[in-house]
């Protein structure tokens, strides 16, 4: 037989074996898209824009659709029902982590971010003891974070009022933290060992913040040492990088709505006043300033889809059969800009936390840290980070754009696992 005609025969076969395979998985999946054969709906998604993507086939199938990213099937959840009821109802089920190729490349599935299974259990357990042991979630973490505050205080106030890029200094302060958590030590902002480990949590991030795509990728743990600084990195870019990012955004934000402000300053002059550093007491008193921050991380939407699931077992899911290890993306964009929850959620408003009195209100809506067994294990470390960094540098600067209020751009340039902020100068004002 000629061997053009075998060779067509045989793609034609695995053309139709994979058409039968799909059409036999859809069936017991939850609805979505017609997949294409080997490249499934990838022609369906915009890369630039998946929560749009997203939002747009949940109105097409509800909320909870199925979608083909190669040959695999990913299931989304779209909206709070949907996401609640999977992370929390159904925690253990949902608790396996999904895998993307981006991850490989920085930790390899390793650490306590991208494992799974017991191997996620014990690394999850043994990192909270030794945080909690290091001085995690007491009053010496927090002197530490006081402490660091003052020296990003002192770093900006070398800046003369001059217009500066605050991208480093503001990553140097949540890094150092974690530095001391770890190595029980904090750097000098110039120090060499220091700046090539800030420059390293950088390249990560970028990488992390690139358009993600699907493919099968097994790797098997056979090396302790490795998974152990796989899981000290996962400290660092979960403890650095997001904090740093979500800082810079706030203060962008802050710049064009001055308007907000002048309330979070006035808010700081009552309660803290100039002659002490503001505290994690404080924030009960600063019911504006709370909402404020929790603002910034609803607004800016810093990891839309989190990171991606896999359900440990066959789970029947809204009558739907979803088999074990599908890769499972939970749309907390969907969450956090829920109109209903949140009136015009487009929209940059500290109101979205405060009720009718002005007191502080809080919402089951608000998880940028994500929900259920995979929720952020640094979630009460970023927190107070956030409010101390950021009403340190309110109580000591004003605040003074370049440019007027009204031109300032807020849209994220990299919109892939994480949302970034456009580079921008600002000038930090001594008060």
């Amino acid at each position: 037989m000629d061997p053009v005609v075998v060779l067509v025969l045989t793609l034609s076969c695995l053309f139709l074996l994979s058409l039968w395979k799909q059409s036999s998985e859809r069936r017991k999946l939850p609805p979505g898209p017609t997949p294409l054969p080997v490249i499934g709906n990838f022609l369906q998604i915009d890369g630039k824009n998946i929560n749009q993507t997203f939002t747009k086939l949940s109105k097409a199938y509800g909320p909870v659709f199925t979608l083909y990213l190669g040959g695999q099937p990913t299931v989304v959840l779209h909206g709070y029902e949907a996401v609640k009821e999977a992370l929390i109802d159904h925690g253990e089920e949902f608790a396996g982590r999904g895998r993307l190729p981006v991850f490989d490349k920085v930790v390899k599935g390793m650490g306590v971010a991208f494992s799974s299974g017991n191997i996620w259990k014990d690394t999850r357990r043994l990192s909270l003891m030794t945080l909690r042991n290091l001085g995690m979630g007491k009053r010496s973490i927090e002197d530490r974070v006081q402490e660091e505050a003052q020296c990003l205080v002192e770093e900006l106030r070398k800046t003369n009022g001059s217009p500066c890029d605050p991208t480093f200094i503001l990553g140097c302060a949540p890094c150092n933290v974690i530095c001391s958590i770890i190595f029980q030590n904090r750097f000098d902002y110039k120090d060499e060992d220091f700046l090539n480990l800030m420059q390293r949590l950088n390249e990560n991030t970028h990488i992390l913040s690139s358009p993600w795509l699907q493919e099968k990728h097994n790797q098997l743990l056979n090396n302790t040492h490795e998974h152990l600084a796989a899981t000290v990195t996962d400290l660092f870019i979960g403890g650095t990088e997001t904090i740093s990012t979500t800082m810079r955004y706030a203060l962008l934000l802050l710049l064009k709505h001055p308007h907000v402000t002048a309330k979070v300053q006035e808010e700081i002059d009552r309660v803290v006043g100039r002659h002490r550093s503001p505290c994690m007491q404080d924030r009960s008193q600063m019911p504006y300033t709370d909402a404020m921050i929790h603002e910034v991380q609803r607004f800016i939407d810093f990891v839309p889809n989190s990171l991606p699931h896999a359900v440990t077992c066959d789970v029947k899911f809204r009558n739907y059969l979803i088999p074990k290890g599908t890769t499972v993306i939970a749309s907390l964009s969907s969450v956090l800009n829920d109109n209903k929850e949140f009136p015009n959620p487009e929209m940059f408003d500290p109101g979205h936390f405060l009720d009718e009195k002005g007191n502080f209100k809080k919402s089951d809506y608000f998880m940028p840290f994500s929900t259920g067994k995979r929720i952020c294990a640094g979630e009460g470390l970023a927190r107070m980070e956030l409010f101390l960094f950021l009403t340190t540098i309110l109580q000591n600067f004003k605040l003074k754009p370049l440019v007027h209020p009204k031109d300032i751009d807020t849209t994220p340039v990299l919109t892939g696992l994480a949302s970034v902020p456009p580079s921008f100068q600002l000038c930090f004002i001594p008060v």
